[in-house]
């Protein structure tokens, strides 16, 4: 058995090589390196917050150190969570604003089964609200450390209960020695952007680590103006003492960029790099309210985040075998969406101009022919105030073969939205199209379609108690259980119309109960099956209720019940490891609504598969790294019969993604590292009618790095090299619309670094 000591010097190794963030590693530094394969530790989904092996988990649980997440390069946070088994990641929507979907979890969009975490709290407790999920609140740059991604497992007993996936970020922390580095990346894209980081000691037993980034471009869509703009600044302050470690952190973030919406699929000219944002319609005046109230606004912000999440942690050994560890954080500010929304399939505008022949732009004078394609366009308006505060207190005791955990986890969490969505024109159908003159729906918004606005103010708090124990039955059978009681309140008013009268009123309070239950067997010390069974939950948030009022108000639970099995496979030897989980899901009361006001879909959903996670390195500097999820997906009781039997919306029955890897030395001190990615998708299916199928596509990313010296380093990364067109999803609000959303195209990112 591992003692503590060992634990805590196995993970402040892997930290500690961690914060040097090189391009590319030696082929003997990659030796040394592989052989902490066996020795690799995990932290998230651990009640007592202590750090254990990955090989003796009794769940799937993936980790990514810095390394791992500058060859993924990703095009934003959520972009990031592709390379986890089984997850289903729709990251074409720009900065943020991602889908992400967790092995057979139903789903419609953003990410209901997704919590992100920083330093082991949830940053926001809510998993998705609408227009908002968790990824658009954190931002990557050179001051995280590690990721770790937990899917099922102790999910639903500890943190903030989520089923489904927790991502935990670790900040790098400061040490004995001054280091630090600046990067410069530029992008054929038109991209600036500066890194910074540095690190060290303040006082004996005090470090620092602070850092950020600046950035600024058109977007990977050109929108003719700097559509990405942001800014994010972290301080981590670390205090050691002899009986434990407190931390200190705070992240500022400013930034935001264009949301990329589904485009026409049957239109010449309409193309992967095709936007609807542009110059000539990036500011718009838009009417709401019963007065008619007219408003300008720059459509230009699309969606971002600017606030802050601030908080700490407190680890102390009250005796030898009593640990106490308190997390904690506050989150507060601003997540704004300004979307143009297609609505509808494109037409000619001789079908809707009022002489039946042209029309004329509204910012150019231009008059267009009748044979011109139009589409109609939402300017559709998000304002979202948000702030949480968040507690999760865990004592341990440790006894001869095993520890018992008891925990009390507090967040309060609250909303205040302001929406005006709909205000349609037709807009002509080329990148930045301008909105016309001479159409009905233009110039009388009232004939254009339905609106949707309102105003509304919501609170929440959820209280748990949860205990989790471990036993060391044998030598080689671990037994761990969980238990979570949670008390769920919600005090929720909607405005619809905005003429100041509330028109839908909640007061929510429900008591739930989550459970769990593993096992691992070691074959050896490098390998081991487990098994895991827990039966879930997720509460309702402020969105169920004002979408599924009707079914609220006639007594209906609008908890979302979640079974899950899991059967698992680990080995991990000098130079490899393989993680494979085979699952089965069941997962009750799922409601799908297409837009706001519609009626709900409500289902049964179950789901089967299995997840690889394989990594191997030889002698040579080859390595590969290759993830993979098989699952079968089945609607096994819906509100509409005729669905019963299909295959769950938007999930694929297959994924791969393959990370071939040679590290190789140039002369003396200069080594390099030359890598590609291939990944490929199966077929899906874009509603849960099975009406539309969304073909599947493969992907290939490039990337050489070059360490010229020990403080000099070269990155050049191409993303989708191929410049393939890949659909990730239809049109959520109107199934039956020739649209859909586009990967993002080709793109070439060149950084350099200097470290010190």
């Amino acid at each position: 058995m591992m003692t503590n000591n060992f634990r805590k010097t196995v993970l402040a190794t892997l930290i500690a090589s961690s914060l040097s963030s090189s391009y590319a590693i030696s082929a003997e530094e990659k030796e040394e390196e592989s052989e902490s394969f066996a020795q690799t530790v995990i932290i998230t989904g651990v009640a007592s917050g202590k750090a254990i092996r990955k090989v003796d988990a009794t769940f799937a649980i993936s980790n990514f150190d810095a390394e791992d997440m500058g060859k993924i390069n990703p095009a934003s946070t959520a972009d990031l969570f592709k390379a986890i088994p089984g997850i289903w990641s729709e990251s074409s929507g720009g900065v943020s604003g991602a889908n992400v979907f967790v092995r057979g979890f139903p789903g419609s969009g953003d990410a209901p089964f997704l919590t992100v975490q920083l330093q082991g709290v949830p940053v926001f407790p809510p998993p998705t609200l609408s227009f908002l999920e968790n990824s658009t609140l954190f931002r990557l740059d050179e001051t995280v450390s590690f990721m770790e991604a937990l899917r099922g497992g102790p999910n639903p007993v500890v943190s903030n209960g989520q089923p489904g996936l927790t991502t935990n970020f670790l900040l790098k922390e400061g040490g004995e020695e001054t280091e630090g580095l600046i990067k410069y990346t530029v992008s054929d894209y038109g991209q600036q952007r500066v890194d910074t980081v540095v690190s060290g000691e303040i006082d004996e037993g005090l470090y620092i680590m602070l850092g950020g980034y600046v950035k600024s471009s058109p977007g990977i869509r050109d929108a003719e103006f700097n559509a990405e703009q942001g800014s994010q600044w972290t301080v981590n302050i670390t205090k050691e003492f002899e009986a434990g470690k407190l931390n200190i952190y705070t992240r500022q973030t400013d930034d935001h960029g264009v949301w990329y919406l589904p485009t026409p699929l049957d239109v010449p000219g309409v193309d992967n790099e095709y936007t609807q944002i542009g110059t000539n319609n990036r500011q718009a005046t838009i009417q709401y309210g019963p007065d008619g109230t007219e408003e300008a606004f720059d459509f230009g912000d699309g969606r971002g985040w600017v606030g802050a999440v601030s908080g700490g942690s407190l680890s102390l050994d009250i005796s030898e075998d009593w640990i106490l560890v308190d997390r904690f954080n506050l989150t507060s500010g601003d997540a704004d969406t300004y979307g143009l929304v297609p609505n509808g399939n494109p037409v000619l505008l001789s079908t809707v101009a009022d002489n039946g022949i042209d029309a004329i732009g509204r910012v150019t004078g231009n008059t267009y022919a009748g044979d011109t394609v139009v589409q109609q366009i939402g300017r559709w308006v998000v304002k979202k105030q948000i702030k949480s505060f968040t507690n999760d207190l865990a004592l341990t005791k440790e006894f001869g073969n095993g520890e018992l955990t008891v925990g009390l986890y507090n967040s309060h969490f609250s909303t205040n939205d302001w929406w005006s969505l709909g205000n349609q024109a037709y807009h002509v159908v080329e990148s930045g199209g301008e909105s016309l003159t001479g159409i009905d729906c233009n110039d009388n918004q009232d004939s254009c379609g339905w609106n949707y606005d309102i105003n509304s103010t919501g609170d929440g708090t959820t209280r748990a108690f949860y205990v989790s124990g471990k036993i060391e039955a044998t030598d080689v059978l671990t037994l761990e259980a969980g238990l979570r009681q949670e008390n769920h309140t919600i005090d929720y008013t909607v405005d619809e119309g905005l003429d100041g009268q509330i028109t839908k009123s909640v007061k929510y309070d429900e008591t739930e109960s989550s459970w769990t239950l593993g096992a691992n067997y070691a074959l050896n010390d490098h390998s081991g099956i487990f098994a895991r069974i827990n039966e879930g939950s997720k509460m309702p948030f402020f969105d169920d209720f004002r979408d599924n009022f009707g079914r609220f108000s006639d007594g209906e639970s609008l908890i979302k019940e979640v079974s899950q099995f899991e059967l698992g496979y680990k080995l991990a030897e000098e130079n490899f490891s393989l993680y494979a989980t085979a699952f089965f899901n069941e997962f009750k009361g799922d409601s799908f609504v297409p837009r706001p006001g519609a009626p709900a879909e409500v289902s049964t959903n179950e789901a089967a598969g299995v997840e690889v996670d394989f990594s191997y390195f030889n002698d040579s500097g080859f390595s590969v790294n290759l993830n993979s999820t098989i699952q079968n997906t089945e609607i096994t009781a819906h509100s509409v019969e005729d669905f019963i039997g299909n295959d769950a919306q938007r999930l694929p029955g297959w994924q791969i993604r393959a990370t071939p890897s040679y590290d190789f030395d140039l002369s003396g001190s200069v080594f390099g590292t030359l890598y590609a990615t291939l990944s490929v998708v199966d077929d899906r299916f874009g509603d849960n009618g099975n009406n539309v199928t969304l073909d599947g596509y493969s992907k290939i990313d490039l990337g050489l790095a070059i360490q010229a010296t020990d403080e000099l380093g070269f990155l050049i990364a191409v993303n989708n090299a191929t410049d393939q067109d890949g659909i990730t999803e239809g049109d959520p609000r109107n199934s039956e619309s020739s649209n859909g959303r586009y990967i993002l195209p080709r793109t070439i990112d060149f950084s350099i670094k200097y470290e010190f």
